[in-house]
């Protein structure tokens, strides 16, 4: 009797505590997400399946040298964020932004919603907590990690589980906002196809970025230049097999990798608290501000341009890369449905991926 008493003392059920309780619900919420909704299910599943794993009582996954322990050296080393960007890269198509470079401006003007809320947060939070907070209104959860592991790795759970149901949450969260602030008219507006881009601009604009990007912004080299590495892997055509395993394999890889790590440092001893809540929420109103002021730029560019912009795609300008563009075409169809907005959406959201991670480099710079 007293060893079966022993075994039971020694079992996850005899340890196991309320807020552990509420954190496995969690991941059961994001499972349904993931699943059975369908919303970012590449990154939810395994988001969700490590905050299962990390709020089991008595297990040594978190221990050193445990499992999640050494996954997660990839987020604390900073590894994993610029490996999904290099494949990210690969998977890119830089030609519409490069046949309509004016719509890098609005992926530029999307980034405003995070130095909003960064001067918002800073009320509360330290510069660097507020930096790190601000990111999530990019809509990109791997610069939010490497962001947040470079200056408040403190805050890394939250920001990176808010960055990523964000990310997820794209066609929830952006038709009201865009549909609010735009008419009729305008949601109809029609715009020329694009113009054919040579395989020369392809090669060039990676290389050119890369170049620029960094001399300007040296803390930015880790995510620019992979992104741009990756999608010369894309465009010079000599190295296939190098591009379809950054499409395919490593990106895959690293994302399982990166789900979990994320998932698991998302503990109910720290997770659990009010400062999580106001993460949360200031995530969400970076988020919104970003989408609003991708319109509203996009509405401002109409006033001087001739060629007009359906301002729709400057709700694009978020990094959430190619979900936006997607909404944006869906949206753009609800209201006429022989208008395509696609390609010209994907023009603003690949310069949102740009702008995101120049923002973090940004912060880095004058914080890092």
């Amino acid at each position: 009797m007293t060893q079966f008493v022993d075994f039971l003392k020694s079992t996850g059920f005899a340890s196991i505590t309320w807020q552990q309780l509420v954190m496995i619900v969690v991941s059961f919420i994001l499972f349904y997400l993931a699943i059975k909704k369908r919303y970012e299910p590449l990154l939810l599943l395994p988001i969700g399946f490590g905050i299962l794993l990390a709020n089991l009582p008595a297990t040594d996954l978190l221990n050193t040298d445990g499992l999640l322990d050494v996954i997660g050296l990839g987020v604390k080393k900073g590894l994993y964020p610029p490996l999904v960007f290099l494949g990210v890269g690969a998977m890119t198509d830089f030609g519409p932004l490069i046949a309509s470079p004016r719509t890098m401006l609005l992926g530029g003007a999307a980034q405003i919603g995070i130095f909003i809320t960064f001067l918002g947060a800073a009320a509360r939070f330290t510069l660097k907590q507020s930096a790190a907070i601000s990111i999530i209104g990019g809509a990109d959860g791997p610069t939010a990690i490497f962001l947040a592991q470079k200056l408040a790795p403190e805050l890394l759970a939250p920001i990176a589980i808010a960055a990523y149901s964000y990310m997820a949450l794209v066609p929830v969260i952006q038709p009201p906002i865009a549909r609010l602030l735009t008419t009729k008219k305008e949601r109809c507006i029609r715009m020329e196809q694009l113009r054919e881009v040579s395989k020369a601009e392809r090669i060039i604009f990676p290389i050119m970025i890369t170049v620029i990007g960094i001399l300007f912004l040296p803390s930015a080299a880790a995510l620019l230049g992979s992104l741009m590495l990756g999608n010369l892997l894309r465009e010079a055509g000599v190295v296939d097999r190098l591009a379809k395993t950054a499409q395919n394999e490593l990106i895959n890889i690293v994302t399982i990798f990166l789900g979990l790590s994320v998932g698991a440092s998302a503990q109910a001893s720290t997770f659990l608290s009010l400062q999580t809540i106001g993460i949360l929420l200031l995530g969400v109103f970076a988020f919104m501000v970003s989408t609003a002021t991708g319109v509203l730029f996009a509405k401002i560019m109409n006033l001087f341009t001739k060629d007009k912009i359906n301002p729709l795609i400057g709700a694009a300008g978020v990094s959430a890369v190619p979900m936006a563009a997607r909404v944006v075409q869906k949206m753009g169809q609800e209201e006429d449905p022989e208008n395509f907005l696609l390609m010209h959406a994907m023009g603003p959201n690949v310069s949102g991926v740009i702008g995101s991670a120049i923002a973090a480099g940004v912060f880095l710079a004058i914080l890092g």
